[in-house]
């Protein structure tokens, strides 16, 4: 079983950076990605993007090229998005995911764990 916990959120201007960061605990092996979704009030849970820890492999969804950067500290079993020029749009609950990817867009189906969530409120 693995354990993802996630911070990092916060309140932050339209324009401005956060850095979110997931700690994964248990079994994360070279099958296993780790990626982010979002959730915004009464919308469905979105996916944002996923790295593969196997390797480099990363893919983002088109809302969010460009402005967000996936990346990992295997050592330290440590996943990050890092979030430049946020939008107000963007203001969500951000949850880390593990599972398997195949390549192409994450999708919740493909999720085994999910972290508690870290809360990104962006203003104008």
């Amino acid at each position: 079983q693995r354990r993802l916990v996630e911070s990092g959120g916060g309140s932050v201007q339209a324009g401005g950076s956060l850095t979110l960061s997931c700690v994964a605990s248990g079994r994360i092996d070279s099958d296993t990605s780790l990626g982010w979704f979002r959730q915004a009030p009464e919308k469905e849970r979105e996916w944002v993007a996923v790295i593969y820890t196997g390797g480099s492999a990363k893919r983002y969804a088109d809302f969010v090229k460009g402005r967000f950067t996936i990346s990992q500290d295997n050592a330290k079993k440590t996943m990050y998005l890092q979030m430049n020029s946020l939008k107000l749009e963007d203001s969500a609950m951000y949850y880390c995911a593990a599972g398997v990817w195949n390549g192409d867009m994450w999708t919740t189906r493909q999720v085994s764990d999910w972290g508690q969530g870290t809360k990104v409120t962006v203003s104008s």
